[in-house]
């Protein structure tokens, strides 16, 4: 068995958690406490991320097709969806302290701005990026502008969509960290008060969960990929 210090990395792990109240000599979990803190957390971390993620989706995948429509606009929207996310994270929190005060609002309206971007931007590109030819053939067999959106264009678009809606998800669960320094909770609020108290545990605490929700994020989009998205569509161009 591996050891360090004379000590197991078992031994050392196991005296880790039980200074941190996880557990209890050679038993197992006796401060359910910890647990429940630590789901609240999540629970409210992850209402953060979702509301505003799906107020993103719900905005920036109509105004996608817009813009592909109207292609005379796309670049000015891009770019003034694009400066929004130049704005460092924190300032945005402040911005919005004045206009909606503290808590859970201001900082779903930041996270929906910063996730509008990859959404937008995705949604147009896979629209533009479509086969003329499969556009043309779409005409040929006499369908409506919506029929050819919903049959052909969003389908064939779809992964690149989805794309952009996993990357603004993972910006959205590492910026939502911030948000415990306006008040709305979540798993920032260890990260601020170990920064506060210069307690880089209490720091961990927070960053990683975090980074485990960012990572979850992408294995559960590689998942609803595979589910909804066919898998010719999925396939990469041999290179």
């Amino acid at each position: 068995m591996a050891v360090l210090e004379g000590k197991s990395f078992a031994e050392i792990a196991r005296g880790f958690l039980s200074k941190k109240g996880l557990l209890h000599g050679q038993g197992g979990f006796v401060e359910p406490g910890k647990w429940v803190t630590l789901l609240s957390r999540v629970a409210t971390h992850l209402k953060l991320t979702l509301i505003a993620l799906l107020a993103a989706m719900a905005v920036a995948i109509p105004f996608g097709v817009f813009v592909y429509r109207l292609r005379v606009i796309s670049r000015p929207v891009i770019y003034v969806a694009g400066l929004l996310q130049t704005i460092p994270s924190i300032a945005l929190l402040a911005f919005m302290i004045p206009l909606l005060g503290i808590g859970p609002t201001p900082a779903i309206v930041a996270l929906f701005l910063y996730a509008l971007l990859p959404i937008l931007r995705n949604t147009a590109a896979a629209l533009f990026s479509i086969d003329p030819v499969l556009k043309k053939v779409a005409v040929g067999m006499g369908l409506t502008a919506w029929q050819r959106l919903r049959h052909v264009e969003l389908p064939l678009g779809a992964p690149m969509i989805l794309a952009g809606i996993k990357t603004a998800a993972v910006i959205n669960i590492g910026t939502a960290t911030l948000a415990a320094f306006i008040g709305a909770g979540g798993l920032g609020e260890p990260i601020v008060t170990g920064l506060a108290l210069n307690d880089p545990s209490l720091i961990l605490e927070g960053a990683v969960p975090a980074a485990l929700l960012a990572v979850l994020a992408e294995f559960a989009f590689e998942l609803l990929e595979n589910l909804v998205i066919p898998k010719h569509l999925r396939q990469k161009p041999a290179e």
